[in-house]
């Protein structure tokens, strides 16, 4: 077997047998990896707290053939203040599902493990609204996988100039004379184009430097979860049960 070291985030973890556990990590080097961590349920051992989902910090592995196995962590955060808020909480077990349905094992994995990390950190400011977190993240994470909106130019006739109409048939803007043969492609307000362009567009370290007001909350939240019912074909756990804390 190899021993490596990996970065990354606990997504999950499940009982195995009697002791142990299976965790999933979200790392840097080699994607999302199920990895086996003996005795990890029995009281006082050292991989006990380094198991538990949010944890984030540098994993030292071995690989087998067909598995892996957790040998010991050194964890930097364990964002141990969403333990204590059941909002908090759930809103980060769904950015975790998100990113776990997103990530493969063995891709470069390095934007969306940055994304995730500091979107949980979002979370535990208080200057920024959770609904506003979550269609950032929501919006990124779908970008950062290939799948995110033109949000530039005209997905019809490329017309580079607005106002725009947002069509989630397309998959993204239509200027004004596109967007009227379009059925559903509905007006949007230009704080909100300006919201849209620089989330897709912007680094990850920057994202989570601006509020908005209400009536661009509210439209983006709309857009974002078109879109997403559209283009993302699985539905959350963790989604339903936030849903049903905030609403």
């Amino acid at each position: 077997m190899n021993q490596i070291t990996v970065t990354g985030m606990v997504l999950s973890a499940a009982p195995i047998g009697e002791y142990d556990k299976r965790i999933v990590i979200l790392t840097r080097e080699r994607g999302k990896i199920s990895a086996f961590a003996r005795g990890a349920r029995r009281a006082g051992n050292a991989l006990m707290g380094v198991t538990e989902p949010f944890a984030f910090g540098t994993f030292a592995i071995y690989e087998g053939r067909t598995s892996y196995t957790l040998m010991s962590a050194s964890i930097s955060n364990y964002f141990s203040e969403l333990r204590q808020d059941m909002e908090g909480a759930y809103y980060g077990f769904y950015f975790m599902d998100l990113a776990g349905y997103y990530a493969r094992e063995g891709n470069d994995e390095t934007q969306l493990l940055g994304l995730l990390y500091q979107t949980l950190r979002a979370l535990l400011n208080p200057h920024i609204p959770n609904r506003l977190v979550r269609c950032i993240y929501e919006l990124k994470a779908v970008t950062v996988n290939g799948e995110g909106p033109q949000v530039f130019s005209c997905m019809a006739c490329g017309r580079k100039e607005g106002p725009w109409r947002f069509s989630v048939r397309r998959g993204g803007f239509l200027c004004e004379d596109c967007g009227r043969l379009e059925n559903g492609a509905g007006t949007i307000l230009p704080s909100t184009v300006y919201t849209l362009q620089y989330i897709v567009s912007s680094p990850v370290e920057k994202l989570y430097t601006f509020v908005v007001k209400e009536e661009v909350l509210d439209e983006l939240e709309k857009i974002v979860a078109d879109y997403l019912e559209k283009y993302v074909d699985r539905h959350f756990k963790s989604l339903e049960i936030l849903k049903m804390i905030v609403e």
